[in-house]
């Protein structure tokens, strides 16, 4: 199976006039297409940083990183923008929904930007919202949704563009444990049911255990990377 990332020696400094700070000290591995990989570590290990590295959202100080095959290096800061748009899906901690706008047109946004045809964003922020079971409310604002319910909108909207890949960046970590479960059980369908490949940031082991493959990043390294033992199920874990 052919490999959507690529990552060699990748590092990442930050300079605050006076010293510089490592952030990540040189990582390699690489992610295949349709893969479900989780990346752990401590406060400060430097995951949040390589998420941003991986998703286009900031460069590394050196090393080298192929996306689909090609150098990131070979793009322009356009190319890479919509790169971004349309073969790359976020879901953040903090849903980053807007207020007092309906859940289609919270997912709807992407497309915006996605070059697609404006006669097809409805139909298709339709079916993403269906595809994460929030059908029912599709024209409620955030204000009335639960927690779980706002963070499968953001799903939704991560998926509007069927991107390549999705990045999931603690998507569970404001949620109750039943919420958390029931969108890990979507992830974990979108991986296998869908051929999605995903990357998830987590400091929850249970979370992380959805995953085929665990890297854990220490002071800017991979301490290990292992293929999950007893991965969780995702029809197990979906609480009604």
């Amino acid at each position: 199976m052919t490999n959507i990332i690529e990552v060699k020696n990748l590092k990442k400094s930050y300079h605050d006039g006076k010293t510089d700070t490592v952030a990540l000290a040189g990582v390699t591995f690489d992610v295949r297409k349709g893969e479900f990989m989780a990346i752990m570590g401590p406060s400060g290990s430097g995951k949040s940083t390589l998420l941003h590295l991986l998703g286009l959202l900031d460069e590394p100080t050196s090393g080298h990183y192929r996306f689909n095959g090609k150098d990131i290096s070979a793009y322009s800061r356009d190319e890479l923008a919509d790169i971004r748009n349309r073969e790359i899906g976020f879901v953040f901690q903090a849903f980053n929904l807007l207020p007092r706008t309906p859940v289609v047109e919270n997912v709807k946004l992407p497309l915006y930007y996605s070059g697609l045809p404006e006669a097809e964003w409805h139909a298709r922020a339709e079916k993403a919202v269906n595809d994460v079971g929030l059908g029912h409310r599709m024209y409620h604002e955030p204000a009335e949704l639960s927690g779980g319910e706002k963070q499968r909108v953001a799903i939704a909207r991560a998926l509007v563009t069927d991107p390549d890949i999705i990045f999931a960046d603690e998507p569970t970590g404001n949620l109750d444990s039943k919420s958390g479960k029931n969108v890990m059980s979507i992830i974990q369908h979108l991986n296998e049911e869908h051929g999605k490949t995903i990357v998830l940031i987590t400091h929850e082991t249970s979370t992380a255990e959805h995953s085929e493959r665990i890297i854990r990043l220490i002071d800017g390294r991979i301490e290990s990377d292992e293929k999950v033992k007893h991965r969780l199920s995702a029809e197990d874990e979906f609480v009604k």
